[in-house]
C-alpha cells in the first residue's frame, strides 16, 4: 500500500479500485466542513470561456507580425546573441512564437491539474474532499477551454508539452500517494501557474490574454488555498521521516523544474523556421543569463519560482535539510518576512468582483449560471 503521509481525517483515502469503500453506508455521514467555504464561494467566480459575456475570443484582433504579446525582452532569446541574428519582423515572430510555447505549457499544466483532481475523487474518502475536488475538476475544464480559445484565436493549435513538464505532470497524476498529488499539483504547479499568470496580465499588450489569466486566476487563488488547508492540518503532524520525505522530494521536483522547464532543448520546435540551431540558441542563452542574472531575476515578486519557493516555505515544507538548495537564488529571509498572500490575489479579487457583477445581472435576466 502506497504511505500517503495522511495524518488528518479529511484527508483520509481509499484504494482507486476499492469502490466497495465509496459505497459503506457509513462513510456519508462523516463530512468535514474544512472546505465549505471554498466551496459555496463557487458561484462568486463563475464564468464560462464560451459565453461573450465574459470573454470574446472573437472581437478583439491582435496582429502577430507587427505587435509582440509580450514585451520583447520578456523573451530569453531576445537577450541575448539571438537577437542579432534576426531582423525586426524575425524577431517579433520568435518571440511571439516563445509565447505560443509558454501559453501551451499552461494549456497542458491545466490538463494535467484537471486530470489530477478527477484522480482524486477516486481515492479520498471524505465527501468534503470529494465534493472539492470535483468542483475543481470543473474549474479546470473551463481553463482548458479558455486556453484552447485563446490559442485558437491567436496561433490555431498548441505546441506540443515540453519533455520536462510531461514527466511531471504524469508523474504527479499518476502517483499513488496523496501528498505527492496535493503537495506537487495544488502547490507546486498551482504555485507556479499564479506566478505565471500575474506576470502574464501585468506585462502583456494583449488585453485577450490579460483578461483570460484574471478569469483563471480568480478559479486558481482558490484551489492553491486547497493545499493551504492540507498543509496547515498536516505539516505540524509529521514525524521527522515523513517531514524529511516531504520535503526532500518537494525539493527535488523544484530542482528539475528550475534547470528544465523552459531550456533551449524543451523549445528546440520554434527554431528551425528561423534557421537557428537549438544547441546554438542554448549556448548564447547560457552565455547571457549567469547565476547573477538568474539571482536579478527571482528578486522578482512576480517570478514563477520564488513564487514557488515563498509558497513551500510558507507551508513549513522547507527547513534547514534544504533551506540551501533555494537559497543559493532567493533571499530566504526576505521571504520569511513576507505576508502569507500568494502573488496575484489582488489580480483574482478584482477579477472576481468583476465576475459577480456579471453574475449578479444573468441572474436578473433570467439566465442563471451554468
Amino acid at each position: 500500500m502506497p504511505d500517503h503521509i495522511t495524518h488528518d481525517p479529511m484527508y483520509n483515502t481509499v484504494d482507486r479500485d476499492d469502490f466497495a469503500s465509496m459505497i459503506e453506508t457509513g462513510r456519508y455521514m462523516v463530512r468535514t466542513d474544512a472546505f465549505d467555504k471554498i466551496i459555496s464561494q463557487t458561484h462568486d467566480h463563475f464564468w464560462d470561456p464560451t459565453d461573450p459575456a465574459y470573454i470574446d475570443f472573437e472581437s478583439q484582433p491582435f496582429d502577430l507580425t507587427k505587435q509582440t504579446v509580450m514585451p520583447l525582452d520578456f523573451t530569453l532569446e531576445m537577450n541575448c546573441a539571438v537577437k542579432d541574428k534576426l531582423d525586426e519582423g524575425q524577431q517579433i515572430a520568435l518571440a511571439n512564437q516563445a509565447v505560443r510555447w509558454s501559453i501551451s505549457q499552461l494549456l497542458h499544466g491545466e490538463q494535467g491539474a484537471l486530470s489530477l483532481s478527477a484522480s482524486l475523487c477516486h481515492i479520498m474518502r471524505d465527501p468534503g474532499a470529494v465534493e472539492y475536488a470535483s468542483n475543481q475538476v470543473r474549474e479546470e475544464a473551463r481553463h482548458v477551454t479558455g486556453f484552447t480559445n485563446y490559442v485558437k484565436a491567436r496561433y490555431g493549435t498548441p505546441l506540443p508539452c515540453g519533455a520536462t513538464l510531461a514527466a511531471t505532470l504524469s508523474d504527479l497524476v499518476l502517483a499513488p500517494e496523496v501528498y505527492k498529488k496535493l503537495v506537487g499539483m495544488q502547490m507546486l504547479v498551482e504555485g507556479l501557474a499564479m506566478g505565471a499568470f500575474a506576470t502574464f496580465h501585468s506585462k502583456t499588450n494583449d488585453p485577450l490574454l490579460q483578461r483570460l489569466v484574471q478569469l483563471v486566476m480568480t478559479d486558481e487563488a482558490f484551489h492553491h488555498k486547497f493545499g493551504k488547508i492540507w498543509a496547515d492540518n498536516t505539516v505540524p503532524q509529521l514525524s521527522e521521516d515523513e517531514h524529511q520525505r516531504v520535503e526532500e522530494w518537494a525539493a527535488k521536483v523544484f530542482q528539475t523544474i528550475f534547470f528544465n522547464l523552459a531550456n533551449a532543448e524543451q523549445r528546440r520546435m520554434i527554431y528551425a523556421e528561423f534557421g537557428l540551431d537549438w544547441k546554438w540558441v542554448a549556448g548564447a542563452i547560457q552565455e547571457a543569463f549567469t547565476d547573477t542574472e538568474r539571482r536579478r531575476l527571482l528578486s522578482q515578486n512576480t517570478n514563477i519560482f520564488r513564487v514557488l519557493i515563498k509558497t513551500l516555505l510558507k507551508a513549513g515544507i522547507i527547513t534547514d535539510r534544504t533551506r540551501d538548495i533555494y537559497a543559493a537564488w532567493v533571499d530566504m529571509d526576505e521571504l520569511h518576512r513576507e505576508d502569507d498572500e500568494v502573488v496575484g490575489t489582488d489580480v483574482a479579487e478584482e477579477g472576481i468582483a468583476y465576475l459577480r457583477d456579471i453574475n449578479q445581472h444573468r441572474k436578473k435576466l433570467g439566465r442563471g449560471l451554468k
